[in-house]
């Protein structure tokens, strides 16, 4: 036997050091995850529950309501970054890789001001949730703190997207060609 390596065996490539960013992201996209789980517990405790024991959680439907929107904001900004929400672009896949990058930036920027905006207006919904005093039915706990985590979404959304753009623009190598969709044969 030889111990040369075989031509037709390419190496992997060595995996980009992770910094400080790269955890960030990897972070909110666990706290999306966290959330994620939340909800499936809760609607199986509720379900389990409701049909095996006759028993309701108090304020379930309310909880259910709340976390699912906490959920949402949360899951804009873990899919926000990695690109990976549903995207059907038929210019995008018909035209050169520079045009097609230029889509990117310029789709990117039109979602980091949407986003943005949205922040401001849901910041504005958890203001006035809290002033209201706003309560649960049966236990009468107030809904402003689950307005503020989905809040806290909205802003890592805000954050991740203009990371994405930074990126998009100067460091396009740090996503891989990952960024990039592929077509489906």
């Amino acid at each position: 036997m030889s111990d040369a390596v075989s031509p037709s065996a390419p190496a992997a490539p060595a995996p980009r050091p992770r910094n400080a960013m790269d955890r960030f992201i990897d972070g909110i996209e666990l706290i999306a995850a966290f959330f994620a789980g939340v909800v499936a517990l809760d609607i199986f405790v509720s379900v389990l529950l409701r049909y095996f024991f006759s028993v309701q959680i108090p304020d379930s439907y309310a909880f259910g309501q709340l976390l699912l929107g906490i959920l949402i904001f949360w899951g804009i900004a873990a899919t926000s970054y990695r690109g990976t929400h549903i995207t059907v672009d038929l210019v995008w896949a018909n035209v050169g890789e520079r045009i097609q990058r230029a889509i990117d930036v310029f789709a990117t920027l039109v979602l980091l001001f949407v986003v943005t905006v949205q922040t401001y207006t849901l910041f504005d919904k958890v203001i006035s949730t809290r002033a209201a005093n706003v309560l649960t039915a049966d236990l009468r706990l107030p809904t402003w703190p689950f307005f503020l985590v989905a809040w806290l979404g909205d802003v890592s959304a805000v954050l991740l997207i203009a990371v994405r753009t930074y990126r998009l623009i100067f460091y396009p190598e740090l996503f891989g060609g990952q960024y990039r969709i592929k077509p489906v044969e």
